[in-house]
């Protein structure tokens, strides 16, 4: 999980003391072993929870849900799109 996202949780209120995942350069070289199957998940719902976190501290006034729950699913789409480069399935759908 990238640490960035971890930091930023932490930073709105979240308790992931010592999360830190898998290192990306371990996962190429799994890759480069066959394994096919890398279950990405905690990322998503980590980085979805985070800017959710985020965009409730910053804009406390916000209630309507698309503008709280938009920028979360932007960033759920980043992190998966960076999951795809580093498995190297980009571009292959």
């Amino acid at each position: 999980m990238p640490q960035v996202i971890v930091e930023k949780a932490n930073k709105y209120g979240a308790e992931l003391s010592g999360a830190q995942g898998i290192p990306e350069e371990q996962i190429k070289k799994a890759i480069s072993l066959g394994i096919a199957k890398i279950n990405i998940d905690t990322d998503l719902r980590l980085a979805f929870t985070a800017t959710v976190r985020e965009v409730l501290t910053n804009l406390p006034k916000n209630f309507d849900p698309r503008k709280i729950l938009g920028p979360a699913k932007d960033v759920m789409k980043e992190v998966a799109k960076g999951k795809m480069r580093l498995f190297g399935s980009a571009g292959k759908a």
